[in-house]
Parts: C-alpha cells; sequence; structure tokens
C-alpha cells in the first residue's frame, strides 16, 4: 500500500536529523568566567580542566586563583587531586555561619599539592588570606621554598586551617604563620613540620586574640605564641629537634594548654643541650590566665618539662607545687608509634599508651574527631581516667582498634526516579563516642570521587539502567590506600512521556537522512536524535518508535538499535519482498543515535514515526493480565466501515487517571488496503499510522495510545471495511495518581529464548518447535550480577515476540504464567515469519509464558529490550 502520505509530517524542531546538527564552536577564553547562580560547590582540577570554565563538573577552573577570585559566600571550592603550581591569594571573604571554604578532595584518586611542585614555581608564601573574614582551607599539601612560611594568615577574622600539611620548611617565621590582628583563627588537625631546631611548625603573632590550635601534630618543630592572649593549645602531639615544644612568649595571658603530648627528641634519647629542649614554656608576662593540665611530657631528653615564669622545672612534683598547675600531667613514654603517611603523614599512638583514655574531654578546643577523622574512642583494655567519658585521649591521634565497614545503594522514594541514594557506615571494634572515619563516593560513569564524612550520599542519573557506586571507606583520612572498598548497585527505572507522532525517518524522502537512496543490503542507517521536546538524548533512557518497513527487494530483518552498542542478533521486525510491514520498537539510548540495520539481501526503505519517549519526567506504568477490550467480530460482527471511526473505550477497565493505554490491535479480514491510526479520543486526525495492511491479511501491532477520559479512536483509512481487535495489556498514569508505579529499565535488544536451539524456553525439547497447544515459560534477563543490597525484581517486560516457520496458520500468545489466554500477540500464516512488540506481565520469578494456539507447530523466538520495576 501507499503510506507516502506520512512523509508529509514533519519533524519537530527540537529533533534533529542526521547531518543536520550545527556543530559546536569554541572561542579563546582569557579568564575564567563566573560560575552558574545558585551552585554550591565549585570544582577545580587540574588534570582535566577547561580554560574559562565556569567552575562546574564539566567545565572545572584550572587553577584555585581562579576560584579564589569569583567564589562567593557559602560556596566550596573542591579542588581535585593533582599538582596545582600556583600562589594563592585570597580575599574574598564572607558571611558568620556560611563560610567559603577551599577544600583539598585527597581520596582514592591521590592528593592536592599546591605551590612549589616544580623547582621555581612559587618563591614565596604558597596561601596567603589577606584581610578576610569567614574562609576556611582544608586538606592541602602545601611546598614553600625553603625560607619562606607556606601560609599566611593576615589580619583576618574567623579563618579555619584544617587538615593542612607543610613539610621541608626552613621558615623563621614559622611553617606556617597567623599575624596582623587576626582573630578568632583555628588551626586543627594538621602536620607541620620547619627545621632546623627552633623554627616553629606554627607561628602565632602579636595581636593575634583567641586563636585556636587542636588537634595538629609537629614534626621537628615546636609551637610559638607571641604577645597572642587567649590562645587555646589542645591535643597536639609535638615532636620537636631538641628545641621547646609549645613556647608562649610575652604577654599572651590566658593561654589553655591541655592534653598535649610533647617530646623533645624524637629519637627518645637526651639531648646535646637539655637546656633547650624545654616541653612547655610560658614566660612571666604570659602566666596570668594561663591554665595546664592533661598534658604528657615525655622527660627523657633531660629538658624541662616546663618553663613557667621564672621558674624551671625537671619534675612535675616541683612543678605542681610551686604553680598549681599540672595536676593530671603526666611524665611518661607517651608510647608514640611508627611514622606513616609519606604525603600526608603522622605518628601512630600505641593502644596501651598512658596518653590513651586519660585525657580532658571539656578541654578549650576540642574537636569530636582525631587528626585522621576517627572518634574518640574506647580501648576496653585501658582503665579510663579522663573526664567526660573518661575515654578521650591526649595528643593528635586517638587509638583504635579494627576497623570494617558496611554500604549499600538504595532508590529514593518519591520524586526523581533517577534518584538514588548510596550510603557507607565504618565500624569501630572498640565503642567510640560520635562518628568517624572518612567516606569516598564515586558513581559509575562519573570522573571524580566525592569524599565527605557524610553516611549518606544522595545522587542522580541521567539515565535509567543500572546505578552503580564505588564506595572506599578509610580511617587514615586517605592517607593510605582504604581499608574498606565495596561496589554496589541498584536498578532504577524511567517514565514514559508521550509525543504528538512525529516523523524522523523516511529514506524514502530524505528525513532524517541525507538522500532519498533505500538502506542497502546488510547495510545500516544511523538516525541522530540530539533532542525531544527540550530533552537532551543524555536524558532520554529510551525511545518508543513506529518502525515501517516498505519496498524490500528480498526476505530479511531488520534490528533497531543504540549506536556505540554491538549489533545484536535480536530483530524488529520481519519482511518478505514488496511487503509493507509495521512493528512498535522500544530503544534503549547511548549516545543520541540509533542504528537501523537491514538484515536482508537487497534494498528496503525504512520509515520511523516516534510515539513517546522514555526519562525523568511522564508516566508510570502498570501491567494487566491481558484482556480483551475490543473485537468488531463479536455480536453483530460489524466491521469497521471504509474511512470510518471507531472509539475505543477503556472507562472500566483502566482508571481515570490513565494517560496512556498499551493495546495489542489486530486488523483482521480487511477488504482492501489501508491503514488503521489510533489517538486520543476528541483530537484531531493524525497523518500517522499504527498499522499497515492489505486485503484479506490479519496483522497485529502493539500500540501505545493516549487518552482522553479512558477513551482513544481509530481511523480505518481505507477503501474497504476491516475487523478490528483489541487487547488491553496495560496503561500509564502520572505516580502522583497512585495507581501506577512500574518504570522502565533498558535492558537489551537481547534475544533471551529461541525454540531453535536451547535457549531460554522450560523445555527438554532441542531445536525442536512449539506443538499445537503447546506452553512453556522463560526468565526474563536483568541486571543484577553487582546487586547485593535492594534487586528491584522486574514485574512486566518489553519483548518483540517473532514466530518463524510455522506449519499452520494461528496466533501465538505471550502472558504471565498460568491458565490459557483467549487473547494474541502475534498473528502468522503457515510458512509465514512475522513478529510484534508485547508488553508482558510477569509471573512468580520473573517468567513470562508463550502458548501457541494453532493446530500446527511453530518456533517462537523472543528477544528482550527492557522491563518494569516498582517504585521502592
Amino acid at each position: 500500500m501507499d503510506i507516502r502520505a506520512w512523509a508529509r509530517l514533519g519533524v519537530v524542531p527540537l529533533i534533529g536529523a542526521m547531518g543536520l546538527v550545527a556543530p559546536a564552536t569554541t572561542a579563546a577564553v582569557a579568564a575564567p568566567a563566573p560560575a552558574p547562580a545558585g551552585i554550591r560547590d565549585l570544582y577545580v582540577n587540574s588534570k582535566n580542566c577547561t580554560p574559562g570554565g565556569y567552575g562546574t563538573v564539566d567545565a572545572p577552573f584550572c587553577t584555585i586563583s581562579d576560584a579564589a577570585a569569583l567564589a562567593e559566600p557559602g560556596q566550596t571550592v573542591l579542588v581535585q587531586p593533582g599538582d596545582y603550581p600556583e600562589a594563592v591569594t585570597i580575599t574574598r571573604s564572607s558571611e558568620v555561619g556560611a563560610p567559603i571554604t577551599f577544600r583539598a578532595v585527597n581520596g582514592p584518586g591521590g592528593t592536592v599539592a599546591v605551590g612549589n611542585t616544580t623547582v621555581g614555581a612559587v618563591t614565596g608564601v604558597v596561601f596567603t588570606l589577606d584581610n578576610v573574614h569567614d574562609v576556611g582551607v582544608e586538606g592541602f599539601r602545601l611546598l614553600s621554598t625553603a625560607d619562606q612560611s607556606a601560609l599566611v594568615v593576615n589580619g583576618s577574622q574567623r579563618v579555619t586551617l584544617d587538615g593542612v600539611v607543610v613539610q621541608g620548611v626552613r621558615a623563621t617565621f614559622g611553617a606556617v604563620r597567623v599575624t596582623g590582628q587576626s582573630g578568632g583563627v583555628t588551626v586543627s588537625r594538621s602536620y607541620l613540620s620547619s627545621a632546623p631546631a627552633g623554627y616553629p611548625g606554627l607561628a602565632i603573632d602579636a595581636g593575634v586574640v583567641g586563636a585556636v590550635v587542636t588537634g595538629n601534630e609537629f614534626s621537628l618543630s615546636g609551637l610559638r605564641v607571641t604577645d597572642a592572649p587567649g590562645t587555646v593549645v589542645t591535643n597536639n602531639t609535638l615532636l620537636t629537634n631538641c628545641a621547646v615544644g609549645i613556647e608562649v612568649t610575652a604577654a599572651s595571658t590566658g593561654v589553655s594548654v591541655r592534653n598535649n603530648i610533647v617530646r623533645t627528641n624524637p629519637f627518645r634519647q637526651a639531648c646535646a643541650t637539655p637546656a633547650n629542649a624545654t616541653a612547655i614554656s610560658v614566660s612571666a608576662g604570659s602566666v596570668p590566665g594561663t591554665f595546664a593540665d592533661y598534658n604528657l611530657i615525655d622527660p627523657i631528653t633531660g629538658g624541662a618539662l616546663y618553663a613557667w615564669g621564672d621558674g624551671r622545672y625537671q619534675d612535675l612534683p616541683a612543678f605542681r607545687q610551686a604553680t598549681g598547675q599540672g595536676g593530671h600531667d603526666l611524665a611518661v613514654d607517651p608510647m608514640i608509634g611508627s611514622y606513616k603517611g609519606s604525603l600526608r603523614p603522622w605518628h601512630t599512638i600505641d593502644p596501651s599508651s598512658p596518653a590513651v583514655d586519660s585525657g580532658d574531654a571539656s578541654a578549650r578546643g576540642v574537636t569530636g574527631t582525631d587528626m585522621l577523622g576517627n572518634p574518640r574512642t574506647d580501648n576496653p583494655a585501658i582503665a579510663n581516667t579522663g573526664t567526660g567519658g573518661g575515654y578521650h585521649d591526649r595528643g593528635a591521634v586517638e587509638a583504635q582498634g579494627g576497623s570494617e565497614g558496611r554500604s549499600t545503594i538504595r532508590r529514593k522514594p518519591g520524586g526523581n526516579p533517577f534518584a538514588v541514594t548510596a550510603s557507607a557506615t565504618p565500624q569501630y571494634a572498640w565503642p567510640v563516642g560520635g562518628e568517624g572515619g572518612s567516606i569516598a563516593y564515586q558513581f559509575e560513569g562519573e570522573q571524580l570521587w566525592r569524599v565527605t564524612s557524610a553516611r549518606t550520599f544522595d545522587h542522580t542519573l541521567r539515565r535509567a539502567g543500572q546505578a552503580c557506586v564505588h564506595i572506599r571507606i578509610s580511617f587514615t583520612g586517605f592517607r593510605l590506600p582504604a581499608e574498606f572498598s565495596s561496589y554496589r548497585c541498584t536498578q532504577v527505572g524511567a517514565l514514559y512521556e508521550t509525543v504528538h507522532p512525529t516523523r524522523l525517518l523516511d529514506t524514502r524522502e530524505a528525513v532524517g537522512t541525507p538522500t532519498t537512496t533505500p538502506v542497502p543490503a546488510k547495510s545500516e542507517v544511523v538516525l541522530d536524535v540530539p533532542s525531544i521536546n527540550g530533552v537532551a538524548a543524555a536524558d532520554i533512557s529510551a525511545v518508543v518508535l513506529n518502525v515501517t518497513v516498505t519496498q524490500p527487494r528480498t526476505a530479511g530483518f531488520l534490528t533497531v538499535y543504540p549506536d556505540g552498542a554491538p549489533l545484536p542478533t535480536s530483530s524488529n521486525l520481519n519482511f518478505v519482498p514488496n511487503e509493507t510491514v509495521p512493528n512498535l520498537a522500544t530503544v534503549p539510548m547511548t549516545n543520541g543515535k540509533l542504528r537501523f540495520r537491514n538484515s536482508s539481501g537487497g534494498t528496503v526503505h525504512v520509515i520511523a514515526d516516534l510515539q513517546g519517549f522514555y526519562g525523568s519526567y511522564g508516566a508510570a506504568m502498570q501491567p494487566l493480565t491481558p484482556t480483551r477490550a475490543l473485537d468488531t467480530r463479536a455480536g453483530a460482527g460489524t466491521p469497521m466501515a471504509a474511512n470510518g471511526y471507531l472509539r475505543l473505550d477503556l472507562t472500566g477497565k483502566v482508571p481515570a487517571e490513565a494517560k496512556a493505554a498499551i493495546v495489542n490491535v489486530t486488523v483482521t479480514a480487511p477488504t482492501a488496503s489501508g491503514v488503521l491510526t489510533l489517538y486520543p479520543d476528541t483530537w484531531p486526525t493524525p497523518m500517522a499510522s499504527n498499522l499497515n495492511f492489505v486485503a484479506g491479511q490479519t496483522i497485529p501491532n502493539l500500540v501505545i495510545v493516549p487518552l482522553v477520559a479512558g477513551k482513544a479512536m481509530m481511523r480505518n483509512a481505507s477503501s474497504g471495511t476491516a475487523h478490528v481487535v483489541a487487547d488491553l495489556a496495560g496503561y500509564f498514569a502520572a505516580p502522583s495518581y497512585g495507581v501506577a508505579d512500574q518504570t522502565y529499565v533498558p535492558y537489551g535488544p537481547d534475544r533471551i529464548a529461541d525454540s531453535r536451539g536451547l535457549s531460554g524456553w522450560d523445555r527438554s525439547f532441542y531445536n525442536e518447535p512449539f506443538h499445537a497447544g503447546e506452553k512453556a515459560t522463560v526468565s526474563v534477563r536483568r541486571y543484577g550480577a553487582y546487586c547485593e543490597d535492594e534487586c528491584p525484581t522486574p514485574t512486566a517486560a518489553v519483548v518483540n515476540v517473532t514466530v518463524t516457520d510455522p506449519t499452520t496458520a494461528g496466533v501465538l500468545a505471550v502472558y504471565p504464567p498460568g491458565g490459557t489466554p483467549t487473547t494474541s500477540s502475534v498473528n502468522f500464516l503457515a510458512r509465514e515469519t512475522a513478529s510484534n512488540l508485547a508488553v508482558v506481565k510477569l509471573g512468580a520469578e520473573g517468567r513470562m509464558a508463550a502458548y501457541n494456539n494453532s493446530s500446527g507447530s511453530t518456533h517462537v523466538i523472543v528477544d528482550q529490550s527492557g522491563y518494569f520495576i516498582a517504585a521502592p
């Protein structure tokens, strides 16, 4: 029959055709562009950046300085692993409670190094915070030249420096320096090293007020506080090179010194000049209001434990008697363990150390987690002698027992169907006083690791399908390889959105192709679908097409499959010479292109009309056991009139909220050739068609037809009459109505059953057709090789069913196992190869059944292109 009238349908403007997509242009950008408004996180990635980028995941800044120039209040600058040979000056401030935070994403992907990463890259200070307020700097390894401070905070308020690493510095003013009337500056959980002896790892200068120094490890260097009243020094571990550990000078009144471990020789031996190796020194001008307690000092070096005012004290009893301080101090071996982590180092502590479970949990500046991000932990073998819970350790590192982890990924109920929540739980062998551990999440298809302490992490995929996440849990802040590693998966399904039938491809009329040349034998045509109704191809999970083959020169079959995937062994429709045959196809999307493969020995023309697509919005599906909704042969047996209309009334069979119905429509006994079109009731008749037929033919096709108040219209575009049979297989409705909750998961196309071999069917016959009246079942294939937590069970399948080599005419029904169906899926003639798409409700264990309702035998093939799952 002539279906050229279809060609009058235009392509919607938002859908491109092959060869019609304009190339992207590239322009040179001299400076970074501001990030789009409302973005919470800015990204910097030296390994994979975009010059002039916006600071997004897909277009990150190349340098930290680019981000520093544009960061807004409340934003976090996430600096990805790599080397950054730059000096960074931060001059932008934020607001109380909403700081600008610069965070090094140290994790499974590596560490972040800034500064003199190549010789001569930076000659001055690496990080400068100059007259700013409400800013945080976290996790950076800073490399400066030998005579320069690596980080300077000048005249700034409410600044936090956390997890910073500075090594190999010989800076007189300190590896890190806080100066210039700064206030409320916190330096926490950092590793600070400066040499030679006497050069501080951290200097708190004159005029600084209310600084907090907590949870840090000082290596070969100490802490110097000069004329900085109200400084808090808590839970630090200081290993100096025979020099003063904590030095409080000038008029630094009201200083708190608690829970620190001080050893003034890292090799635990006497110093050559013990007089230089005082553990804690407080000048006479600093004594007023200053308090020291719960510190642990190693006496092995021979240096004074305390220089307090004008006195020097070699032992604790003398110090206590003279000052009234240090009532809970200890002068014993702290049993500091080995050096770990060359790039971001720390020293372990022996679980039996006297520092364990003996600290002051109420000390000013105490953090909830230690230098490595672990919680305060109770060693059951050690008596608790500290305050509070009694098991807060002294020093920067909390002793831990064994550790393990658990992880899951689950679909997130409500809202976007592509939303998932991954969770990870660090587990500690000993009792803990809170949460701890570092967690890294990397979702399949993403480049970046998301490093956090959060137990849960929400993520939204762009497409339906397998949703997998790599999870790493570290108990060293990723200074060493993660102790716990897992890979978890689930699946997410898409919603269906109907569209006005739209011609995407017609090789006869150069629609979707540059020429009117038919598809050659054993060849393909590629259709570009960059977007549909404003939805980008990357956000489309699958498309639903009515595909028609016309003018084939020889017998063969057509396969429609996603570009980028290997050619499947499946087929979508079969044809013989000079036949026009349609079939509905559901085709997963990968890269915005679809391939139409002509597996025949001759040329063929191909037409494809878009019916709808699966994405993150639309309607959910509800499968039904197939029921006959219309049969014009019943009763008086009145066929549809030539060029006539017939209403398909599904009220009572589907809920009032149903947006579309899944109907297997069969035309039988037509008296002339023509086309049958289904469309929403009361709408104008479209130019497209769902079914092509010739006189005397019986032919089915699956249709997903939009409904208006439960009704659709059928148009018989023919000069003769025709009988029509419609079997209802399911419906679509918005999830908010609560009458449908199934979403589509692309899978395939994949051949799951073929009676010509041993594939799929639960029958013992090898290469044996289905005999008259025979039934058999097959299990739908699904994702799940790594689905260890929540594996959604398929509730319905999208399958293309093919009958080949039938000995007599008949019908094949596919249906949920149980009973004998009265509906049909494929109608066939003797020796005919016929196929039809079906949406089949599944029975137990995800199985579907097939029934040969004929007096002869036939082979049956099933090709799967997806399945449905229920909402979480």
